[in-house]
């Protein structure tokens, strides 16, 4: 068993995530449902998975935060990684992503979308929940620019997912962690490098949002993503992260420099067999404007369902677009995605390491197919008693 056999695994039966956890079996998402596959995962291989993945030199930095975020390309999938203690010893959540190059037709996304590309400077939040494919809308409107404009795209990412291919951009990617320190420095950095387009992997702290409101009102226009289910609560979420002294300010901010939320979900269609994305669209018009500036978030939602005439869509709308929609995109099984590196750049750490042997890669292995579970057979693990040191003690023994 090696973790490409479990990815090659992942990746005949469509998953969009696998999961690993010592005492488990794996588990993959599949349209949105988990089911598990094959026996309980022993603690070690997964200990020598996350070794091989993080590197000796990195290890350290895993051991201090308990988790640790990286993206590969195993198995001829590119994967984001995140690997965590538990109770239990050391787990994986991976994300498998897609496997084409993400643009708005393969998407099947609505081709309005390419007009908020227009603007040189503003913000455009992408929001959904987890999993509902906010970075691939994010590569997809990237990618729109990059086939068409000769602009300067720098991204900020935790990690990347999307390698992009320059064609008439020009294009920097930087990993959180690995080329920045964080996302706060990569923004303040990403002012002084003279991008057209800046894009935030997602903004999660009111430090984060600060400096990208910062940066869509000084002439960039600003791609991001957050996690919301309809783009009003995108809105208040901004707005709710900062200290209710500097809520006017920021509310008077976002208003000006706001050029529309795209909110989405996943939909599995039993009939296309495949998933597509539900959008609610929100433009900032001078009625949004007006109502983010007095803090009435509650009466964008009629505002979106009276603004079709302004490109604002409703989910209820959005479906009905759907069903009448004729054409489709069905990514094949065997299309290269449009990247120019097989695997990551090397790890440089950005903080002091114990010094040590370079790390190997994963170690390339044929795919094997997962045993059958035992169904009804009760799996009880106790959590690890001394942290997850005891346990890399234990089983070096």
């Amino acid at each position: 068993m090696t973790l490409e056999s479990l990815i090659a695994t992942a990746q005949e039966a469509d998953a969009s995530d696998l999961h690993l956890e010592p005492g488990l079996p794996a588990a993959i998402r599949v349209r949105g449902a988990l089911r598990t596959l094959g026996e309980p995962m022993p603690a070690k291989p997964l200990i020598d998975f996350a070794r091989q993945l993080i590197g000796n030199e990195q290890w350290p930095v895993f051991m201090e935060r308990r988790s640790f975020d990286t993206s590969k390309t195993i198995h001829g999938v590119r994967c984001r990684i995140n690997v965590l203690q538990t109770s239990r010893g050391v787990g994986f959540a991976i994300r498998l992503l897609s496997a084409f190059q993400a643009t708005i037709e393969k998407l099947n996304l609505l081709p309005d979308l390419r007009k908020f590309l227009n603007h040189t400077s503003g913000l455009i939040i992408v929001s959904g929940p987890t999993g509902s494919g906010k970075s691939s809308t994010v590569a997809a409107l990237l990618q729109e620019i990059n086939v068409n404009e000769a602009r300067h795209m720098v991204t900020l990412e935790s990690p990347i997912e999307y390698i992009y291919r320059p064609r008439m951009a020009y294009i920097r990617q930087r990993e959180v962690g690995r080329d920045t320190p964080s996302y706060e420095q990569g923004l303040l950095d990403a002012l002084r490098e003279d991008p057209d387009v800046l894009m935030v992997g997602e903004m999660r702290d009111p430090e984060t949002m600060r400096l990208t409101l910062n940066a869509s009102e000084t002439g960039h226009l600003v791609l991001t993503t957050m996690h919301s289910s309809t783009c009003a609560e995108a809105l208040a979420r901004v707005v709710s992260a900062f200290p209710a002294e500097m809520q006017n300010a920021v509310r008077a901010q976002l208003a000006d420099c706001l050029i529309a939320i795209i909110c989405q979900r996943l939909r599995f269609r039993p009939d296309l067999k495949i998933r597509v994305p539900e959008c609610e669209i929100m433009v900032n018009t001078m009625a949004v404007k007006n109502f983010i500036r007095m803090g009435d978030f509650f009466k964008i939602i009629s505002a979106m369902e009276m603004g079709a005439e302004s490109g604002m869509w409703t989910f209820a709308r959005y479906q009905t677009w759907l069903e009448n929609k004729k054409t489709w995109y069905f990514p094949a099984g065997d299309e290269k995605p449009d990247s120019e590196p097989a695997q990551s750049p090397p790890i440089a750490p950005l903080m002091p390491s114990r010094p040590s042997a370079k790390s190997s890669g994963v170690s390339p292995s044929a795919p094997s197919p997962a045993k059958p579970s035992r169904e009804g057979a009760p799996i009880e693990i106790e959590p690890v008693e001394g942290g997850l040191e005891s346990l890399i003690k234990k089983l070096g023994e």
